[in-house]
């Protein structure tokens, strides 16, 4: 899931550069998403893995 967010940060910083701005909004958004996500799951994943310590 983080490899995902990282590819769509990469499009975003890509289309970006190229000024295609509905397009590097959708994938800066889209990023931002996955990358919160994935930051709440390692999260949840470290403290469920301390609580069984």
């Amino acid at each position: 899931m983080l490899y995902w967010s990282l590819v769509f940060l990469v499009v975003a910083l890509i289309a970006a550069i190229f000024g295609f701005s509905g397009i590097a909004a959708a994938s800066a958004g889209v990023a931002r998403v996955l990358f919160g996500l994935f930051l709440i799951l390692f999260v949840a994943s470290f403290v469920f893995q301390l609580l069984q310590a």
